[in-house]
Order: structure tokens, then sequence, then C-alpha cells
């Protein structure tokens, strides 16, 4: 990385965490930036659409799972809780839980403000008697809940396997961060993603279309547009890659030609065949989710998968601590 150049005004109304992490990342070796960044209102938008294609199958197989669950979800958590849906995004799936369980309120939780916005208004149309509670806020870090729901009994919601997108150690961080948020009695439904074919892995995350390819090469719009970048997007392609060792799918972008360009008044140069990490995608086999929960502070209680065992919806809960085994 080169000196700094003076920045311009535009770029300090940059995200002072989105500047960080893309100078750190494209400063270090190997290159990667945290995934979180794909969600600016385009990134989010076009994963929307890649929901929808034929080979990304985890949406339309969760999505079949929870409306067959639905009363046996009821039975299992009650009425009357607050569900809290880490990564809310276009709460596609979330109808069909709060139909479900009758909740109290619910408080979705994403990076795109305007995205998450708009998200709640339409669900507030579905639910005009629920109470609806938008954050906007990175659930990596921190987060606040709203007063409103803090003596009520809480549900998180986690579906979609974004807990793949997190190395194990990431993941189990996260997982205790939300039982310190939810408290001890809270229950928490999470979609996790099974090990299967690394053929249709990687199909899944490199579809015919191109779609994935556009919202892989958004995350360098977006730090042209929020960075006062000059990164040369047709120099890069996205690749998909199934990683056996760790077994996830890997997203890079990778140069195609060697290539120079700065961001926020700093200068990078890569060589072609060197790549950007901007993804991984972790998948579990039904124990390794299991312990990976044990691990973060939740007890499974109840498991729901296909017929042929590709995705699973796990309820787990926050019990009380226990002194002995």
């Amino acid at each position: 990385m080169l000196k700094p150049e003076a920045e311009d005004g535009g770029m300090l109304l940059a995200d002072p965490a989105f500047r960080a992490d893309v100078l750190a990342g494209f400063s270090g070796r190997p290159r990667a930036i945290p995934a979180r960044w794909f969600y600016d209102r385009q990134g989010s938008e076009l994963f929307e659409a890649i929901t929808a294609l034929p080979e990304y199958y985890p949406t339309r197989t969760e999505t079949a799972i929870l409306e067959r669950i639905g009363s046996a979800v009821a039975d299992r958590v009650g009425p009357a809780r607050a569900v809290v849906e880490f990564g809310s995004g276009s709460s596609a799936k979330t109808p069909l839980l709060l139909r479900a369980i009758a909740p109290s309120a619910y408080v979705p939780i994403d990076i795109s403000g305007d995205f998450l916005r708009d998200s709640a208004r339409a669900l507030a149309s579905q639910f005009p008697a629920l109470p609806v509670y938008p954050v906007e806020a990175d659930f990596m870090h921190p987060i606040a809940l709203p007063p409103a729901v803090a003596d009520r009994a809480k549900l998180g919601f986690f579906p979609g396997s974004t807990i793949g997108n997190m190395i194990p150690s990431s993941a189990v961080d996260l997982l205790r961060a939300m039982r310190r948020w939810l408290g001890t009695g809270a229950m928490l439904l999470i979609g996790m993603d099974r090990l299967k074919d690394a053929a249709e892995l990687v199909r899944a995350y490199d579809d015919a279309q191109g779609v994935t390819a556009r919202f892989n090469l958004n995350l360098l719009e977006r730090i042209n547009r929020e960075l006062g970048g000059t990164i040369p997007v047709d120099d890069f392609r996205h690749r998909a890659l199934w990683n056996d060792m760790r077994a996830r799918i890997e997203m890079h972008l990778v140069a195609v030609r060697d290539t120079r360009f700065t961001i926020a008044g700093c200068g990078f140069e890569m060589a072609a065949g060197e790549t950007i990490h901007t993804e991984n995608s972790h998948k579990y086999g039904a124990r390794d989710a299991r312990i990976l929960l044990r691990a973060g502070g939740w007890t499974p209680i109840a498991e729901w998968t296909d017929p042929d065992d590709r995705f699973a919806l796990v309820l787990a809960e926050a019990q009380a601590p226990r002194t002995a085994p």
C-alpha cells in the first residue's frame, strides 16, 4: 500500500468501519474483505434476486421447511415471544414464522438501513396489530435491543444459513453474543446448510445468469462509490470454489490482468491471478451443527430438515447454566 493522499469531502460520509475494513483487507495477505459489506441497497437487492435462482436451493428449501413446521415450532416456543431476527433482509420468510407463533413484537436487525426500513414497513402492513421495532445495526458488533422488548421472552430467528458465512470461532462468538442479548430462557431458530455434493454447491454460488457474479462485483462498485475508489471493475472476475479441508464454499474476486487503483486516497497494485477473498459459506453435518450451537451456549431441542436432508432448521434454547453434566 502506498502513502495516503488527501481525502475529498465526499468520502467523509462513508461508514468509517467500512473504510477501515476495506483498507485493511486490501493491505493484508491474503487480501480479504468481510462479507457483511456486500449489503448496501444494491447488494441487498441482488442477494434477493439470488435467492430466486434455480441453482440457489437454500432459500426455497428452508421456506418449504418453515411452511411445514409452523405448528411444531409454536408448540415448542409458546405464544407472546418477541421475535428478534438477525440479518432480516427482505424478511421474506418471516411471515411464515409470525403467523405460526403469535408473537408479541418483531425486531428486525439489518446493516442495510434503507432496505431494513422498507422491509419493516411492508411487514408491518401485513401484521397491523404487531409492534415492529427495526434496528439498523451490524450484529457482528454489540447491539442494544429496543427497551420495549427488554422484559419479554424472546425467540431469535437466524435463517438462511448466515451462520455459515463466519469461520467457526467467529460463529461461536456470535452465538454467545446472541445468548447475552436474548437472555437465559430465550430460544433461537437457526438455519444451517448441510454438506452435499461439491459440484451442486459451486453451482449455487456461480449461477448461469451471473447474478452472483454481479453481487460479488458490486462490492468493488460500492468501494468506488463510497470511498472514492478508482478500481477498474472490468479487471476482476467472480470465482466460487469448494474448500473441502474447511468444508466451505469460498467466493473470490480475481484480477484478470495486472491492475492499479486507489481507495480513499491509498494506492494499491494487484497482479493478474491475485484474489480478494470476499465470502465463506460453511456447510455443517448434523452433529457438527449441534456441537457448534452447544459451544455457543445454546442447547438444541428440536431439528427439522427437508426430505433429502439438504438443509436444517434447528431450535435451540439458552438454558440456565448447570453445575454438572
